[in-house]
């Protein structure tokens, strides 16, 4: 479809919100395996695309033996700037932290606001495992600890333990464009940079270890990472991991016993966080 001239393309499970949707998760590093028994494709072209000359080449290109049914739907130009930002509004994670887009008042002037945007960096407190760290960080920060936020993507839950009290909060991340995002959601929240900061490397040669660290990534990763985040954490320092789906729970509590015994410490939408303290 996209060499066939389609300005975009979403694959998605045809059965989606019925008793016949399959639920399929990957893991990084994994090669695809089973797919949808019955995909449903949405493309979009230009106003004057010649849709069933389209069809009938992709169809060829696709080797498909029987012509698939398909309907087409105009859209009217909008703005979608305006549109975006109406999917995202204010999300409370408890009764003294919001997360509050920027083109959004903050509903409780006397709460803890994170302004936080959608971008390219994972973390808006929209998904289950996001807000499971951020309510775990709430319920848990006593305020002066140093924190360590691996995976920190957007920065978010960085920013959220600055804001809790943390004394120094370090953020790591593989990704070059999640360390932009993070310095700049964190310079938007007035995060000292001394305070809060963010870095490519796994934990910066010469720091101390962390009172509190939180990873919310996915399971394989974590249990990976078991050994370096172990270490991270000062004897008698506490973990929270998040990006677990319940089934897989088991398994990353496996991986981190010999230093950390774990426990679910929340749960949302099929997500879990995982909790301990360093022995």
């Amino acid at each position: 479809m996209l060499e066939l001239g389609a300005l975009s393309v979403d694959i998605r499970d045809a059965g989606a919100g019925t008793e016949r949707e399959q639920p399929l998760f990957g893991e990084p590093g994994e090669v695809p395996g089973e797919t949808w028994s019955a995909s449903e494709m949405t493309a979009l072209f230009g106003a004057d695309a010649d849709i069933p000359a389209i069809m009938k080449a992709a169809i060829r290109a696709a080797r498909l033996s029987d012509s698939p049914a398909y309907i087409t739907t105009s859209i009217e130009e909008q703005d979608w700037v305006r549109v975006t930002q109406s999917q995202f509004g204010p999300i409370q994670i408890s009764s003294r932290l919001w997360i509050v887009p920027s083109w959004h008042e903050s509903p409780d002037s006397s709460a803890i606001s994170l302004m936080l945007d959608p971008g390219l960096a994972f973390g808006t407190g929209s998904h289950p495992s996001t807000w499971l760290c951020l309510a775990w960080l709430d319920e848990n920060l006593q305020g002066g600890e140093d924190v360590l936020d691996y995976g920190c993507g957007s920065g978010i839950l960085a920013i959220a333990a600055a804001k809790l009290g943390a004394a120094r909060v370090i953020g790591i991340d593989i990704d070059p464009h999640a360390i932009a995002a993070s310095r700049e959601n964190a310079l938007r929240n007035r995060c000292s940079e001394a305070e809060t900061q963010f870095h490519g490397d796994f934990f910066p040669q010469g720091q101390p270890r962390a009172d509190i660290v939180v990873a919310n990534i996915l399971a394989k990763p974590l249990i990976m990472l078991a050994p370096i985040l172990s270490r991270a954490m000062k004897p008698g320092g506490r973990i929270a991991l998040s990006g677990i789906l319940d089934e897989q729970a088991r398994e990353v509590i496996e991986a981190y016993r010999q230093w950390v015994d774990m426990r679910i410490a929340g749960e949302r939408e099929g997500w879990v966080l995982l909790s301990g303290t360093r022995k």
